[in-house]
């Protein structure tokens, strides 16, 4: 499903250009080209809007625990779920590098992330930016508990709290 661009207008394409670019993309040479909205001026907000552009530094960054969802401005789920994960977000404020985020899919697409149904949700820990998908009830209950027990922000805080200490 990858898609790339041919800097060459199609009126000046030659069977020269045409060879060089197939050789560029089979050979990795050229990276696919993704959709993405415009960065956000502001990104303020409780949840963090993630942009195609910007996909890699918010939800790759190895300092930074990251809650995705995946949605489609037009699904009920996920318009559902849009007040659970702002009072999600409201309630982890505490944890600074614990970031919630939403990712319009039908506006942006990710490197490696293939939606196949909204709203999707995957968590992407310090530890393991490949990401992991979050598959219990959607609530904003059954959220904390959940990252109170997968992410290693969350988890050190409340060892910090109890006075167990350490990283996990």
């Amino acid at each position: 499903m990858k898609k790339y661009e041919c800097a060459t207008k199609p009126a000046d394409l030659t069977v020269e250009t045409i060879s060089t670019f197939v050789d560029e993309v089979l050979g990795g040479k050229l990276a696919p080209s993704l959709k993405s909205e415009p960065i956000p001026e502001k990104n303020d907000e409780p949840v963090k809007v993630i942009v195609g552009k910007e996909f890699d530094k918010i939800v790759k960054d190895d300092t930074k625990d990251v809650f995705v969802k995946y949605y489609a401005p037009w699904c009920g789920h996920c318009k559902k779920l849009a007040e659970p994960w702002k009072e999600l977000a409201t309630n982890m404020a505490a944890y600074p590098d614990l970031v919630i985020g939403k990712f319009d899919a039908t506006a942006n697409e990710a490197d490696g992330v293939e939606i196949r149904g909204y709203p999707t949700l995957i968590f992407y820990p310090k530890n393991n930016k490949e990401g992991v998908s979050y598959d219990g009830e959607r609530d904003v209950e059954s959220f904390e508990a959940w990252l109170k027990e997968n992410a290693p922000t969350v988890k050190a805080a409340a060892d910090e709290s109890t006075g167990k200490g350490g990283d996990l």
